[in-house]
């Protein structure tokens, strides 16, 4: 692969370190109240991602994904069960080395959602159930908005870090579900223009991703981020993220296979149950965290772990893809 097709196909991460780095050394630019003034544009951008999640959706495809009792079970077990116990466990374990606002990182991590997309896509890739993990992913994703801020309370505590339930309830409904469910509506009528420009409207998603993880790091770099913390910070978070990925495709693997599901609908489970949401991810921070002066630092684990199940979930939807094609019949 040359050069150009290489920074082609991973622009979108040379943009997020870009961003960062940008933040780093020139945080007035996207800091609250800075230069950009992205906190004015910010809720907009998001509400606007989710619209356009909404149009994407197929119903036809929920509809044919719905049956799989056994997948759904294991899949949010995982994401909003098993992720939070291995957090408790983590936590134990790990939280004297850790400073308090990347534990914070750590929480909000095992409390999101799954991603729709790249569940999609690998599961695609590795020959699995689609029509089962765009359920799944889908729904992870409905109920995140209630399980998330929950789950964050539950786990590092209100102490004024998040909003109050029912406030961070309210919002993420005002500025996640509801876009979503436009999209949905609408989805009969601007179908044709969706499809015809999905490789354009694809790239609004990552450009808000890319703004709002530069509102965030300036916001916190301004506050002491690197004065505070340095390197290390991100040699802890990113381990923690492998390990958490690493464990969390294990176990979901054994449990798929405790569970007598086929290869297919192993594949969906595992692919959906261990991947989290970078797309919901900072715009759901932001919500929540807002006011936080190291909303950057909480961020920093679910932009590794992003990176990380992409190359890893790309690794193993190779292996499952290579298995023998089933004869027809058997």
């Amino acid at each position: 692969m040359g050069i150009r097709s290489w920074f082609r196909k991973e622009w979108f991460l040379l943009a997020l370190v870009g961003a960062v780095a940008l933040a780093s050394f020139w945080p007035e630019l996207g800091r609250s109240g800075g230069l950009l003034r992205l906190e004015v544009v910010s809720n907009w951008g998001v509400a606007l991602v989710f619209f356009l999640t909404g149009l994407g959706l197929s119903a036809a495809a929920l509809r044919d994904g719905a049956l799989k009792w056994k997948v759904h079970v294991l899949v949010q077990l995982s994401t909003y069960a098993l992720f939070p116990l291995l957090w408790w466990g983590f936590s134990a374990l790990f939280s004297r080395w850790l400073p308090q606002d990347l534990a914070l990182g750590f929480a909000y991590l095992c409390a999101l959602p799954s991603t729709i997309s790249s569940s999609v896509a690998m599961t695609v890739l590795a020959r699995g159930n689609v029509p089962a993990a765009i359920f799944n992913a889908s729904v992870s994703s409905l109920l995140g908005i209630v399980l998330t801020p929950l789950l964050v309370a539950l786990m590092a505590g209100t102490s004024g870090a998040t909003l109050p339930f029912g406030e961070a309830v309210w919002k993420l409904t005002q500025l996640l579900l509801l876009p979503l469910v436009a999209g949905q509506l609408l989805r009969p009528v601007l179908l044709g223009f969706y499809t015809r420009y999905k490789s354009k409207i694809t790239l609004i998603d990552r450009w808000v991703i890319i703004l709002l993880v530069l509102s965030a790091f300036s916001d916190s770099v301004a506050s002491g981020l690197w004065r505070d913390h340095g390197a290390e910070l991100l040699v802890k978070a990113a381990l923690g993220a492998a390990l958490f990925l690493a464990v969390v495709i294990v176990l979901s693997r054994l449990a798929a296979r405790a569970m007598g599901l086929s290869v297919e609908d192993e594949i969906a489970a595992v692919f959906c149950g261990s991947k989290k949401t970078l797309a919901s991810g900072v715009p759901m921070a932001k919500l929540l965290f807002g006011a936080h002066p190291a909303v950057g630092v909480i961020v920093l684990p679910i932009m590794f772990y992003h990176q990380l199940q992409l190359i890893l979930c790309s690794w193993l939807a190779q292996r499952y893809a290579s298995r023998p094609t089933t004869p027809s019949g058997a």
